[in-house]
């Protein structure tokens, strides 16, 4: 079974070091990656930057349309209002099939705010004291997650099928 999880850092560069930290535990096999992603936000800049972490996607990434739904309902979709509502609709119905709900959506929402990160990791097979500990190490880290069931991971990758290219730091915003 795969575990969405989410990271919140209290700095807007803490989710970019936790992605290293990331990285070294998948090399030392800690967590088996499936994929991620970064958000980091400025708290200068009026919206935030996203990052799709092909280095440590692996076989089963979902790939950046995901990353670009789930994000644009996130920290995009708000911010052009009612025009296009009812499509947000429809959209989010998906993502709860999968079980991102809107509460998530808003949660979410509410916690990455301009000065602030967030990793996104999609993964499984974590040794999970190993990795939270790897990241309490990091700056003012803050665990929210969702754990998907597998029917639900499943219907997430037919929902957001697609190839997926192996090129590093690619923005999926």
């Amino acid at each position: 079974m795969a575990t969405l999880t989410i990271w919140r850092f209290g700095t807007a560069h803490g989710a970019d070091r936790a992605a290293e930290t990331l990285e070294s535990l998948a090399k030392r096999e800690l967590i088996t990656v499936h994929d991620a992603a970064t958000v980091s936000w400025e708290a200068d800049r009026k919206k935030p930057m996203t990052r799709q972490l092909h280095n440590l996607a692996g076989r089963g990434a979902l790939g950046g349309a995901f990353w670009g739904l789930l994000f644009g309902l996130i920290f995009f979709i708000p911010l052009l209002g009612a025009v296009i509502g009812a499509a947000t609709g429809a959209v989010t119905g998906a993502l709860s099939d999968v079980g991102i709900d809107d509460n998530l959506i808003k949660q979410i929402r509410s916690q990455i705010t301009p000065g602030t990160s967030a990793l996104f990791i999609l993964s499984s097979s974590a040794v999970i004291d190993k990795v939270r500990e790897a990241f309490t190490q990091q700056e003012k880290p803050e665990l929210i997650f969702t754990n998907l069931s597998d029917e639900q991971e499943r219907a997430l990758r037919e929902v957001f099928a697609e190839e997926h290219p192996k090129t590093n730091g690619e923005h999926v915003s």
